[in-house]
């Protein structure tokens, strides 16, 4: 007789009747049905594993709440905590298949979790998954908790870890050596630039200061959105009135994920602004869309600076990775900061996103929460990836290209300003007008006007003391920890 293969699905049940699940998956009939409902963007857009980690967090954090509240009992709290911890590690990623464009409240992700969570859980406690018994995916795992309050709870620490985890140490050492930069270049002078004209002299080291200054305030920046983070709507239910969740479930749960982190998570002043707003999220991804401009200036300067490096500018030195053409030999092009700048428009696209997904929040729930979570991680992590390929391809290798610094600053027409003090605007200006006009030097020209000698212009024209390189350098910013 043929053999009789089992069924590759099992049939689950849920509020709209049956629905064929794969036997060997931990997740459930919601999870299947969002799945079958929006195949939209295919693998790009699924949960990420700082998502699928604090999804498993927030659930084992609120069994434990639970049980410290009496609503569930010592056993399923510990097989949700185990199953949950699991989760946390990266053991069960496989079975998180959604994207991000789902409903609106995060809903299926949140299902998607408490499946899994469950099944796992029936499997540690020797039950069949699927079966429900003895732990239920919405009695037991989601027990105190929406899916309004989950997913926003999810939001707040998923993003926290990634800001303070990953993109403040590669921003803070991109910002360092920077200022490493900065000292080691400031005796360097050389031509300053504004409106893309020549302008009175200042050193390398002030210019790359400036930069350094910027990151510094990227991530005080960055910095300022995270206590708007640190609170959490979970306790917060359905609508924020905390239906169906005992007093104090929201504190205690929040005080377990502060455990579990190390960060000062809290519970949220007001669940009705937690659930139906996101300005904390907005934010933040504010202050990324300033961290991208930073990055921008940063990027173009440098690469204006290496321009040429014959034809142009060619001041800075860029180390060269990779040939720049497949038809001119020799080509190097500055591809790091080409990389930088791309990520910075893109970062500015997200910001877009979520200033108009945070601005939809319509009565008692902002249903934009996965596109605004998806965007504001993309942003952090493009630049953090960002952030660290440049320090270490670009600017640990980056050099001054001095002899063009010199020729440069001998040419320069705008050292006539030290003139200002000692003949006045006018006469300063008509002989750097004279040199100019008739290619000449602005010593000649200074000394063929009659205004000064030689030896006076010697003594006044000095790009050095101009730029301040005689002085003691400023103190590079001190950069946010």
């Amino acid at each position: 007789m043929e053999e009789v293969r089992p069924s590759p699905y099992r049939r689950e049940t849920d509020s709209l009747g049956e629905i064929a699940v794969p036997r060997d998956c931990l997740w459930g009939a919601a999870t299947q049905r969002c799945l079958q409902n929006f195949p939209i963007g295919g693998p790009r857009y699924r949960w990420q594993r700082p998502v699928i980690q604090a999804l498993g967090l927030v659930k084992k954090c609120a069994a434990r709440a639970n049980g410290e509240l009496g609503q569930l009992p010592a056993g399923k709290v510990a097989w949700i905590v185990q199953a949950a911890q699991e989760v946390m590690e990266g053991r069960w990623d496989a079975e998180f298949p959604l994207v991000v464009f789902q409903t609106g409240s995060g809903t299926q992700t949140n299902m998607n979790a408490n499946e899994v969570i469950a099944n796992r859980a029936i499997q540690l406690a020797g039950g069949v998954p699927g079966s429900k018994r003895p732990v239920h995916p919405n009695d037991d795992v989601n027990r105190s908790q929406s899916s309004n309050d989950v997913f926003p709870t999810v939001m707040h620490v998923a993003t926290v870890g990634r800001i303070e985890d990953v993109l403040i140490p590669a921003l803070s050492t991109l910002a360092g050596t920077f200022a490493a930069k900065a000292e080691e270049f400031a005796p360097v002078v050389l031509v300053g630039r504004t409106h893309l004209q020549d302008a009175a002299p200042l050193t390398l080291g002030q210019v790359i200061s400036g930069w350094v200054s910027q990151l510094a305030d990227a991530i005080g920046g960055i910095r300022r959105s995270l206590p708007g983070l640190y609170e959490l709507a979970i306790g917060g239910t359905a609508v924020g009135t905390g239906l169906n969740a005992p007093p104090g479930f929201g504190e205690v749960a929040a005080q377990y994920i502060a455990g579990e982190t190390g960060k000062p998570f809290v519970s949220a002043r007001n669940k009705f602004a937690a659930l139906s707003a996101h300005d904390a999220m907005v934010s933040t991804s504010a202050g990324l869309r300033t961290l991208a401009g930073a990055l921008l200036k940063i990027a173009n300067d440098l690469r204006w600076y290496a321009s040429g490096p014959r034809a142009g500018i060619g001041e800075l030195v860029l180390p060269a990775n990779e040939p720049g053409s497949s038809i001119m030999p020799g080509k190097v092009n500055p591809t790091q900061c080409e990389a930088v700048t791309q990520v910075a428009v893109q970062v500015f696209g997200n910001d877009h996103t979520v200033a108009f997904a945070g601005s939809q929040g319509s009565f008692q729930l902002n249903a934009f929460k996965p596109v605004i979570l998806h965007n504001v991680l993309e942003s952090i992590d493009l630049l953090a990836d960002a952030c660290r390929s440049f320090e270490e391809r670009c600017v640990r290798g980056l050099q001054p290209g001095r002899d063009r610094i010199r020729e440069h600053l001998a040419h320069s027409l705008m050292l006539a300003t030290a003139l200002t003090p000692h003949i006045g605007y006018d006469r300063a200006a008509r002989i750097a007008a004279t040199a100019q006009g008739r290619g000449i030097t602005l010593r000649e020209a200074a000394v063929r006007s009659g205004y000064l000698t030689g030896a006076e212009y010697d003594e006044w024209v000095k790009a050095e003391a101009m730029a301040g390189a005689t002085q003691p350098p400023n103190p590079p910013p001190e950069l946010p920890r």
